[in-house]
């Protein structure tokens, strides 16, 4: 019987919620919003496919407000019913094969405002992430937030956010992507070439009426 393909974080279990430290932004205790330890979680996967010749990690969150009207407001809640969007948290590409898992804080340890370089990194090559969009025009924040940057839903959102944190098996060594690539760039790019993917999915909430 052939072994499947498999995916694991060993902080949390498979759908449940991811701790803070692993967060952009946790519940203050005198506001609704403070920053976090914003550590890249430990991943590990096992049992790639024969013709492995590379991996890829993609993040996201699927479950992002479209319209930004309500969000962060006091005296309102971002309705379930409002159409959701993808959000990228961490894009890396060109892992090489021989790799197996990357250590806890490998790819974040902190908040770094106005951004972290995109490029090569010792273990792969990342891109950049949506907090680049979310921050621009952010004098603070501004800039182009590559490799990983955790989970920040609304504090007033009424729905819980599911994080799904997806390796891909390819066959081919690098996908030719180059600057600051997005996470759509990147599935993009993988079309045609995955042998095999798994995901391992964490929920987290800054909501205190509702559980994470």
């Amino acid at each position: 019987m052939k072994t499947q393909f498999t995916v694991h974080i060993d902080s949390w279990a498979h759908g449940t919620a991811i701790p803070a430290q692993f967060a952009f932004g946790r519940p203050g205790t005198d506001s609704p919003f403070a920053p976090s330890d914003n550590i890249s979680p430990g991943i590990r996967w096992s049992h790639a496919p024969a013709g492995t010749r590379s991996f890829a990690i993609v993040c996201h969150d699927p479950d992002v407000p479209s319209s930004g009207e309500d969000v962060n407001q006091q005296g309102k809640t971002v309705p379930a019913d409002l159409p959701r969007v993808n959000f990228f948290h961490w894009v890396l590409v060109n892992i090489p094969a021989e790799v197996s898992g990357l250590e806890e804080g490998a790819a974040c340890r902190g908040i770094t405002p106005r951004g972290k370089p995109v490029g090569r990194t010792p273990h792969g090559v990342t891109g950049k992430n949506d907090y680049t969009g979310w921050f621009a025009g952010d004098p603070e924040m501004e800039g182009t937030y590559g490799g990983y940057d955790g989970p920040c839903p609304p504090w007033n959102d009424s729905i819980v956010h599911h994080y799904h944190f997806e390796v891909f098996a390819l066959d081919v060594e690098t996908l030719k992507l180059q600057g600051e690539f997005t996470g759509q760039d990147a599935l993009e790019a993988m079309k045609g070439h995955i042998l095999a993917s798994a995901s391992h999915m964490g929920t987290y909430s800054m909501n205190p009426a509702i559980e994470g």
